[in-house]
Parts: C-alpha cells; sequence; structure tokens
C-alpha cells in the first residue's frame, strides 16, 4: 500500500463518518450506509484507482438518492 492509497482511506474514513454521524441524528439510512461504506471499503481495495472511483460512487449515492 502506497502513500496515497494511505491518504486517501484515511480522506474518505473521515468524511464517511461525518455520514454516518449525519445519518444517525437525522435518521437517514442512505447517508448512513454510504458512511459505513467509505469507512469500511479502504481496508479490502489496495488500488488507488479503485479507491477513487468506489469513494466517489459512495459519496455521491446519498445526493442523488433522497429517502
Amino acid at each position: 500500500m502506497d502513500g496515497m492509497a494511505l491518504f486517501l482511506g484515511l480522506l474518505l474514513g473521515s468524511i464517511g463518518l461525518g455520514f454516518v454521524i449525519y445519518g444517525r441524528r437525522q435518521s437517514k439510512v442512505v447517508p448512513f450506509l454510504c458512511g459505513l461504506g467509505l469507512m469500511g471499503f479502504p481496508y479490502l481495495v489496495d488500488s488507488t484507482l479503485w479507491l477513487v472511483l468506489i469513494g466517489t460512487v459512495l459519496l455521491c449515492i446519498p445526493y442523488f438518492v433522497r429517502t
């Protein structure tokens, strides 16, 4: 794992924590689940390209799916 992957994992995990807190306080399921995904998937993905792609998708889901 290189330095950029570590940095992206930290950044996406921090944003995911914000989503989890927001989703829990507002009782919204989509941001909560996307936040959990953002915090968990960097442990499973090693490639920087896949970190960026999956992270972007998980960041965009709460914007387009409003429940």
